[in-house]
């Protein structure tokens, strides 16, 4: 949805739920470069649902 600081964006999962990200090491590693309105995929934290890490960049 937006890029927050360096490494963080809101992201808006296809349940219309919303959360904070950053960017894994080995994303960041792969030099990936992520702008509003692509599709990525996030792994969320168990005990705080309003955090999640993109690991990877969903290629069509």
């Amino acid at each position: 949805m937006e890029v927050l600081k360096a490494n963080l964006f809101r992201v808006e999962l296809a349940n219309r739920h919303r959360l904070v990200a950053h960017v894994a090491a080995k994303a960041r590693s792969t030099q990936l470069r992520f702008s509003p309105g692509d599709k990525v995929t996030v792994e969320m934290s168990p005990y705080d649902l309003s955090k999640g890490r993109i690991t990877a960049e969903k290629s069509f």
